[in-house]
């Protein structure tokens, strides 16, 4: 099985933007961005960044709230962003704010947007519970074709990393809900705005982690799942699964920082790296002593040709 220790990509210049950093993606021909979900233990409100790979210039946009989730879309400088409890456009030059869809998880208190993936124009995300008390927290699809927002389940506790497959003829949805310890497959039907035959594909109850962020490889075989570890490890690690056995494939380790968030594949240096972001929470000073590097964004070799699926929102139509 292939072992890969990677290094450290970029460390965030404060302590806000290394609490929580999450959702990786390429924004360009060496512009990585991710979202600073909040900016301390308790901030209200986290920020957009935009990472120069080559440079190593961070430009960080602050935003009305806590973000889950930013996907570049196909309009210059402007990204779909879940934000608390609406999703919008967001104008990194302006700052300009155009919402989509609010009133989600009106039933519910104290849950906000949490990870996403878009899917052939369509948005499906979930939420959390604040608490991390109660599976309460909504799991959604934003149809492009209505502008409609269809609530999928409403019993997810911490909704995490998103994949969507189509085989056979069929559309499968891959879910983290990370309390759980498990990735899930469901069929999903976006014309009929349901999920169903959910089944378990990849268990990790009997282990003291949890996985949080998710991708696909760039063949649609097998899982990278970044695993999110409370206690002091020497290293953090992001795992390869297999899709149709779940069988451990591959594990990147990233040395000092045991609570890696979320994955992404990006194409730079004539070569496909793994990108892996990693979180300070929960840590006080004593426990960030032992795990220097949390926070910080990592790079990880790989044998990948491709990059993968990192669709562009469509926008223009919405402005």
């Amino acid at each position: 099985m292939q072992s890969t220790v990677c290094d450290i990509l970029h460390r965030p210049e404060n302590d806000a933007l290394r609490f929580l950093p999450e959702g990786p993606y390429r924004a360009g021909e060496t512009t990585l961005s991710w979202v600073a979900i909040q900016h301390g233990a308790d901030a209200t409100f986290g920020s957009l960044n935009l990472l120069n790979v080559d440079s190593g210039e961070n430009t960080s946009c602050e935003l009305p709230g806590r973000p889950g989730f930013a996907f570049p879309t196909d309009q210059p400088n402007v990204f779909v962003i879940g934000a608390e409890r609406s999703v919008g456009l967001f104008d990194t030059k302006s700052g300009r704010w155009d919402e989509l869809t609010t009133g989600i998880d009106a039933s519910v208190s104290n849950t906000i947007i949490n990870d996403g993936v878009v899917h052939d124009g369509n948005l499906i995300f979930g939420c959390k519970d604040v608490a991390f008390a109660t599976p309460k927290a909504g799991l959604y699809l934003w149809r492009r074709r209505d502008r409609r927002l269809i609530q999928l389940r409403d019993d997810q506790l911490c909704s995490n990393g998103k994949a969507v497959i189509e085989s056979e003829g069929d559309l499968w949805l891959y879910d983290i809900d990370s309390p759980t310890k498990q990735i899930t497959r469901s069929r999903i039907d976006i014309d009929a705005g349901a999920v169903s035959d959910t089944k378990t594909v990849v268990d990790l109850t009997s282990e003291d982690v949890f996985p949080d962020g998710m991708i696909l490889t760039p063949d649609h075989k097998s899982l990278i799942v970044a695993i999110y570890n409370p206690e002091d490890a020497e290293f953090g690690e992001a795992r390869q699964y297999g899709l149709v056995d779940g069988h451990l494939q591959a594990i990147w380790q990233c040395p000092g920082a045991a609570q890696v968030t979320c994955p992404q594949l990006l194409h730079h240096g004539h070569s496909v790296k793994l990108i892996l972001t990693t979180a300070v929470e929960h840590l006080p000073p004593a426990r960030q002593a032992k795990q220097p590097n949390a926070g910080c964004i990592f790079s990880g070799k790989t044998s990948f040709e491709a990059a993968g699926d990192q669709p562009l929102f469509e926008a223009g139509e919405l402005l």
